[in-house]
């Protein structure tokens, strides 16, 4: 497999979007459809004068139902990009077809968003152009218009965010002022034409279906905010702004629609946006209506334009995150570019550009749209069960309106362009298996991985040359643009000149970002990006980094001084390292590049480790300190330079205790082996005694029997019988035999203890009976317990309590006992031979349970004692009063280790000279963890 299509590049065509957008930001690309409102009314006026109003109160009523449903749906989806489109997919889980034909019939309505505007702004143009008899290039206009912002989208999300922050506020503002200022003129101007007219338009329910599906594209878009959840700091803030959204559409489609029916009255307006508006306003804005006019408008095409550059992209990464569309659309760059995306966006733009005029955009790109409502519709009561769906029985009866709306729309706009609006979304489709199968580097992940990444790497090393560059060039332009236009105009600077001057300059301005966003931008960007980083490793730095002057005084100090000088950074600047390094000179360049200086503080002697760089900066010196504390390296150093003696001694130790353990395992092993030996002809031994018993007393009994029916036998057989002594042998025979099982029974007991012994090697903690360890170790010693020609035996007490079992490791607490009586032995031979005791030698053994549960065990011999001065060396490890061959000194510390460290116990040595000695081990019932 080739590096390009490797999984690495795969995995990174899935990135979760940055949470960089502002909430103020999310909130102004909720209001693009309140100002699309202004490039549908005309037409609807001209089609269905006064009656128009019957159509826009239900598709608001509607619309603000809309806004409730998409922010219920929203809450529990805060990290789903694209808003309403990719919610649909959820509600039709289990059904890819339906939810990728809503989502993308959905998508393609946005990008017919930005044709639709540069047809109406080339229109604007074109109109004012004609009236000074100069001809307007509508061609080469409407595909300028449409290219402008994907040219800002293609330089970075962050660009196009601030660009229609800028100009959505102020449109939003003019728009409502129209409104409002328009009603107030109705309702209270000796002017006015009255609130109401005197008669009303007919409206037929055919022609209300056919023009409720044309202003649908308006009144159920104004949830576009819920397209930038994902990608916002605050996403239940941008999911609010849909209430605000929802009652903006009252003033705004309602009020807005009527002051155009009630005030554009004059004849042969016909839908043109410009020239309705600029009549209805002129009755309340006077002569500023045009200019004001002409500035509205061309802020709501650019921000619609620009809306929808930002939001389609992100209804198809979303798409993609979700493997409804190929992975390559769910690539983003760094700068928040959506690469494929854009390109994929921008084609089909281009598309509907091509296709015709403001009616057939609307209409073929309204079809897919509508349904996807109606499926949105339909999926609420799909999933009406659910806690997080909002008014089923009313989506159920939206949909079912819906339907018949769509139908007679079918019927009344013409089957062609319904056809062709209602299969766009499968070409869609077949465009998206093109680029999954079609092996062009273009269609391949790595292709635009590969392009981001040279992208954010490039750098340009004169930025200065650029920046200079581009301003001559833009000044140039400026001026020479300027002078065309009045040459070409060469009037008097009439209402024609001053719209023509307004959309110029609008247009001048989104065309200035596009060029920044290309050249200077990005610079700016990099450098903001590195100064970012080089403020984050100051600011994170745990050394401490100090920017020196030339006469070693502080201008700047990174937080972590703080840690190392005990005051605030702040407080350093403007005095000399001098004051706290007082081994340094007055000037930093005598000053070592690197050396170690002895810093007192807090009653504290730190050695810290100062690096001094420096660089040339123009007309001065300055200087980076760099400091950083070794005084832990130094102790360190300091303490293995002193330990190599004791860690000699420890090794000795520990090579010693691993023979000592060797050595008890091999006697565990041993003893294990014997036992097991021994176990097996004394279990025929003993498992055969009580069948010959029984042989025996049946052959006695028949004997007996023959002497009672023979009681006179022949003479050979009475001399055999005296012989025998057969009275005798009848009465011995049985002892002999019970002698035996009796021996064979102490032989099996003696085995028992053996094998007791041997879990010296066991290394597992397990519930057992202590007992059995302790007279396994008394088995093991018994032969150094009996009487020898030099001493008597010495007897052993054994008081045991009822002791539940005990956890423990039995194979090391067995090893125990066997040090602490093997030295008792020792203790009480030695006195018994030197006379310091003459008889009655003697070894206790008590056992008991405490009340908080732990487990005692005594074991006390009657011998000499231990003076005190041995008492206190008695656990050190080598330390023994043996003579030499006759002991390590490792068995009393191995076992102190034993108790203390593995059974959490304690070990004591209570010894008074000339009455004993007694050890006595605690350990816990049950062991903790």
């Amino acid at each position: 497999m080739s590096s390009s299509h490797s999984p690495v590049h795969h995995q990174l065509a899935f990135q979760s979007l940055p949470r960089s957008m502002t909430t103020l930001e999310t909130w102004t690309f909720g209001v693009t459809n309140h100002l699309s409102w202004i490039t549908l009314v005309p037409t609807v006026h001209a089609e269905l004068g006064t009656a128009a109003i019957f159509v826009w109160i239900p598709a608001v009523i509607v619309g603000m139902l809309v806004n409730y449903q998409v922010k219920h749906l929203g809450r529990n989806l805060v990290d789903v990009s694209g808003g309403t489109p990719n919610y649909i997919t959820r509600l039709w889980t289990g059904y890819p077809i339906i939810a990728r034909y809503a989502a993308i019939g959905y998508l393609i309505s946005w990008l017919s968003v930005i044709p639709l505007n540069s047809v109406i702004l080339t229109d604007m143009i074109k109109t004012n152009l004609d009236i000074i008899d100069i001809t307007c290039p509508e061609i080469m206009l409407k595909f300028s218009f449409t290219l402008l912002p994907f040219i800002v989208a293609f330089s970075g999300n962050r660009a196009l965010n601030i660009l229609h922050l800028l100009f959505s506020f102020p449109a939003l503002i003019l728009l409502l002022l129209f409104c409002c200022q328009g009603l107030g003129f109705l309702a209270f101007s000796p002017h006015s034409p009255g609130f109401f007219p005197d008669t009303w338009a007919s409206l037929s329910f055919i022609d209300w279906a056919k023009w409720f599906f044309f202003i649908s594209y308006t009144a159920y878009s104004c949830e576009t905010v819920s397209s930038f959840v994902a990608d916002s700091r605050h996403p239940r803030q941008t999911l609010k702004f849909l209430d605000i959204a929802a009652w903006l559409m009252l003033p705004i489609f309602i009020g807005g629609s009527w002051v155009i029916i009630r005030l554009s009255t004059i004849e042969g307006l016909e839908d043109h946006a410009y020239l309705n508006l600029a009549v209805a306003s002129t009755s309340f804005w006077g002569d500023f209506a045009p200019i004001t006019v002409t500035f509205l408008l061309t802020i709501c095409c650019l921000v619609g334009s620009t809306t929808a550059v930002s939001n389609s992209p992100r209804i198809i990464y979303q798409l993609a995150i979700d493997k409804h569309l190929s992975p390559i659309f769910s690539l983003v760059s760094a700068r928040g570019v959506f690469g494929a995306s854009l390109v994929l966006s921008l084609c089909i733009s281009m598309i509907y550009c091509l296709w015709g005029d403001v009616s057939q955009i609307v209409i073929v790109g309204n079809v897919a749209w509508f349904v996807a409502f109606m499926l949105m519709h339909l999926g609420l009561w799909k999933k009406r069960h659910q806690p997080n769906i909002l008014w089923p029985k009313l989506s159920l009866g939206l949909f079912i309106i819906e339907t018949i709306i769509l139908l007679l729309t079918a019927y009344n706009w013409g089957w062609q362009d319904f056809l062709a609006g209602f299969f766009a979304p499968f070409i869609v489709l077949i465009v998206d298996v093109v680029v999954r199968y079609l092996p062009l580097p273009i269609f391949r992940s790595y292709w635009w991985i590969k392009l981001y990444q040279s992208q954010r790497q490039k750098s340009v090393k004169d930025p200065l040359i650029i920046q200079v560059g581009i301003l001559i060039f833009l000044l140039c332009s400026a001026v020479l643009v300027g002078c065309l236009f009045v040459w070409q105009l060469n009037i008097a600077f009439i209402t024609t000149s001053k719209n023509l001057t307004v959309i110029l300059l609008i247009t001048v301005a989104f065309v200035g970002v596009a060029i920044a966003c290309w050249t200077s931008l990005p610079q700016v960007v990099a450098l903001t990006e590195a100064r970012e980083s080089a403020e984050h490793l100051f600011t994170v730095a745990q050394d401490a980094i100090l920017v020196l002057d030339e006469q070693g005084i502080i201008r700047q100090a990174n937080p972590a001084t703080e840690y190392f000088f005990g005051v605030h950074p702040s407080q350093l600047l403007g005095h000399h390292l001098q004051q706290w390094l007082p081994e340094l000179t007055k000037y930093p360049e005598s000053w070592d590049k690197r050396a170690e200086h002895t810093l007192h503080h807090h009653q504290q002697i730190r050695t810290l480790e100062v690096s001094i760089s420096d660089r040339l900066h123009q007309d001065f010196q300055e200087y980076v300190a760099i400091i950083h504390d070794i005084t832990q390296r130094k102790q360190a150093e300091e303490i293995l330079r002193n330990s190599e003696t004791q860690l000699r001694q420890e090794a000795q130790q520990l090579a010693a205790q691993l023979v000592q353990s060797e050595k008890m395992s091999s006697l565990g092993q041993l003893v294990a082996g014997v036992a097991h030996e021994i176990n097996n002809p004394v279990s025929f031994i003993y498992g055969n005694i009580t069948p010959a018993n029984q042989y025996i007393q049946n052959l006695i009994k028949l004997i007996q029997l023959y002497q009672q029916h023979y009681p006179k036998p022949v003479p050979e057989i009475v001399t055999e019988i005296v012989d025998m002594d057969l009275e005798f042998v009848i009465t011995d025979l049985p002892k002999l035999l019970g002698s035996m099982e009796f021996g064979a029974e102490r032989i099996k007991d003696i085995v028992l203890s053996l094998r007791n012994f041997s879990r010296l090697d066991e290394a597992e903690m397990k519930a057992v009976n202590i007992h059995e360890g302790i007279d396994g170790a008394l088995m093991i010693l018994r032969g150094r317990l009996k009487a020898s020609p030099q001493r008597p035996a010495i007897e052993v007490i054994q008081n045991y309590s009822q002791l539940p079992k005990v956890e423990c490791y039995p194979g090391q607490l067995n090893q125990v006992f066997m040090n602490i009586l093997a030295n008792a032995i020792d203790a009480l031979e030695e006195s018994l031979i030197n006379g310091s005791i003459t008889d009655n030698a003697k070894i206790e053994i008590y056992t008991e349970i405490s009340k908080d549960q732990q487990v005692i065990i005594r074991m006390q011999d009657n011998g000499v004692g231990i003076p005190e001065n041995i008492q206190k060396r008695l656990f050190e490890p080598f330390f023994t009063t043996k003579p030499v061959g006759k002991g390590t000194g490792l068995g009393l510390s191995i076992s102190y280790k034993i108790i203390t460290e593995k059974h959490h116990g304690s070990l004591q040595c209570i010894s008074t000279p000339g009455l004993g000695t007694e050890f006595i081990i605690t350990i816990p019932l049950k062991q903790k963890g």
